[in-house]
């Protein structure tokens, strides 16, 4: 039977953060010495020294951005699916206030479409009324079931996916611990490891 791998979209597909961080943050803090490899948080209030509601603010308005919407997919993810995607069904699923959901759609269509066949949101900062069917993406793959492998850069998504006997795949960015190479990850998929990808 044909596994199915659910992945992420910012920061696992595409590069939200790293684009945000040199097109906006760094840009309008030129004393600042931060780089982009010592964030060592997500969401990176510590390391960038800005309040929550800042911070969310610029990202969402990056997420609906003609900058955003030319960003580049992942150049490894590419060219791992040209070998191997066709051996594996593909979900996309991003956490993310549903107004940016539709560019988000539609980037990765227009990327990925080849191989994608479903796109899940989770809803953040719900406006009030708003069904709320997932709390989190843990509850998003207890509904879907059937998936083999979780790919994601945040550590709790994928605890969530290995308590429910998902292969947990944390995607090696800076504020994740992560100890593989991006591909070592790629490559235990292709093999189709049985066992659990650790951070």
């Amino acid at each position: 039977m044909m596994r199915t791998i659910v992945w992420d979209i910012d920061d696992v597909l595409n590069d939200l953060m790293h684009a945000w961080f040199t097109s906006v943050w760094k840009p309008a803090n030129p004393g600042s010495h931060l780089e982009y490899r010592d964030i060592a948080d997500n969401p990176p209030y510590q390391s960038l020294g800005i309040g929550e509601s800042e911070y969310l603010a610029s990202l969402d308005a990056f997420r609906l951005s003609a900058a955003s919407r030319d960003m580049a997919p992942n150049p490894a993810i590419v060219e791992w699916l040209r070998e191997h995607g066709s051996a594996f069904r593909h979900v996309a699923l991003t956490a993310r206030p549903l107004d940016t959901a539709p560019p988000a759609a539609e980037w990765l269509f227009r990327h990925f479409g080849d191989y994608f066949r479903c796109f899940g949101v989770v809803p953040c900062r719900s406006i009030a009324g708003t069904p709320q069917y997932d709390r989190d993406k843990g509850d998003f793959l207890r509904w879907l079931g059937g998936a083999d492998y979780f790919v994601d850069d945040s550590p709790a998504n994928v605890a969530a996916a290995r308590a429910l006997g998902i292969h947990g795949i944390v995607y090696p960015q800076p504020w994740n611990g992560a100890i593989h190479t991006v591909g070592d990850v790629l490559n235990m998929i292709a093999q189709r490891s049985p066992v659990e990808i650790h951070a």
